[in-house]
């Protein structure tokens, strides 16, 4: 399960917790939270243990016991709509069919959160959705996958400081993506 296509927003958080130094990984909100910082901003990071359908409920006490706004929050996620690798960031929107998004946006009474989209790309067929998203990543994605944890760990300051658009130029360099 750790290393499926659906699990790509954890791995990201984990990057950020590993290069940042934050504490170790603790149960708390139905999750697992680990705290310290991204630069100069304190950050709470988060991993709903949850079902996906439930996420929201995990974000929704966190914010809650911490009185975090929803438009301070941001949510690390699989995008089958964008090619494996890309990274897109954007405030609010619809759930594009997302179980995780969904149950934020029900649970904060509210779409206005940050999503870093991050590409997973898309079978082909919709009657292979369920098993590519649910599928490992092969052998043949290590090497952009680390890639991009990598950039999205190192580059987090960014998204702290309220620069999202830097923060996808700086990832897009990576990849080799024209912004």
């Amino acid at each position: 399960m750790a290393r499926q296509r659906h699990n790509i927003g954890f791995m990201a958080v984990e990057a950020i917790a590993a290069r940042h130094g934050f504490s170790p990984w603790k149960a708390r909100f139905k999750g697992l939270t680990a705290e310290g910082r991204v630069g100069a901003q304190r950050v709470l990071l988060l991993k709903p243990m949850t079902y996906m359908n439930l996420s929201g409920e995990a974000v929704q006490e966190a914010a809650g016991f911490y009185k975090i706004l929803p438009a301070d929050i941001t949510l690390f996620h699989d995008e089958l709509d964008l090619a494996p690798g890309k990274v897109r960031v954007k405030k609010g929107g619809g759930n594009a069919g997302h179980n995780g998004l969904r149950s934020t946006d029900r649970h904060l009474s509210t779409p206005d959160y940050w999503r870093v989209r991050l590409g997973i790309g898309h079978p082909g067929d919709k009657a292979r959705v369920t098993g590519h998203v649910l599928g490992d990543f092969a052998k043949v994605d290590q090497e952009w996958l680390r890639a991009l944890l990598d950039a999205v760990a190192d580059e987090a300051p960014l998204l702290a400081e309220g620069r999202p658009e830097d923060f996808m130029t700086r990832i897009a360099r990576v990849s080799g993506e024209q912004t």
